[in-house]
């Protein structure tokens, strides 16, 4: 008797790793004594089974599903396939629960719920990659179709500045009482902290939040 595994680890939030241990557990351990991983993996899913194979019988399953889900590359002429694949826990899982469904075995179907230290973790790696995200998309507001002249104005329902109005003066920089800020800096300063506050996050125009006006236009994807 073995396990197949679904894995994730927040380094790489895009693939799950898909696996066969007679002890899990243990398994976890090996792959988590590495140092060249950020975060560690972290158990989502397990299935009891009867055979030391049947991960290979899921792989190829998932292969002709589609070829292009699994993790492949080719260093030195040599290909390398590893069991990563680009989807998400809840679609592994359910792929997973198909299977058990279908031999009768529902009950060796088990979903692990997270750790308080691996949802810290997770917290944390998003935070990381969002913030990764905004560094590597400068905001400008022509990139919005915002022009000189025009208003933005600060939003949070909590804080005394909501709706307060700012006027745009350049391409990153809008004017409110008579100094200029970025959005950044200007929603620092109506939050009160020192963290980083991407400014897009708070402000809006004509209505709609200007980081939903990203998003529209493709610039971010978060």
């Amino acid at each position: 008797m073995g396990y197949i595994y679904i894995l994730t680890n927040p380094s790489f939030p895009q693939y799950v790793k898909i696996g066969y241990a007679a002890d899990v557990k243990q398994r976890l351990d090996e792959l988590n004594r590495s140092s060249a991983v950020p975060f560690a993996f972290r158990i989502y899913a397990t299935y009891e089974v009867d055979s030391a194979l049947s991960d290979k019988k899921l792989h190829s399953i998932l292969d002709k599903l589609d070829p292009e889900l699994r993790s492949k590359e080719e260093i030195d002429g040599k290909k390398r396939v590893r069991e990563f694949y680009a989807m998400t826990p809840e679609d592994a899982f359910s792929i997973l629960e198909a299977i058990a469904e279908i031999n009768g075995y529902r009950s060796r179907l088990k979903k692990w719920k997270a750790t308080a230290n691996e949802q810290r973790d997770e917290a944390l790696a998003q935070e990381i990659q969002e913030e990764a995200r905004h560094k590597a998309k400068p905001f400008t507001f022509s990139s919005c179709d915002i022009e000189e002249g025009e208003t933005v104005e600060f939003f949070n329902s909590n804080n005394p500045n909501n709706g307060v109005s700012a006027v745009v003066v350049d391409d990153k920089h809008v004017q409110y009482n008579g100094e200029t800020w970025t959005l950044t800096s200007l929603a620092k300063e109506f939050l009160g902290t020192d963290s980083h506050t991407p400014g897009p996050d708070y402000f809006m125009y004509k209505g709609k939040k200007i980081n939903d006006i990203r998003r529209e236009k493709g610039i971010i994807n978060f």
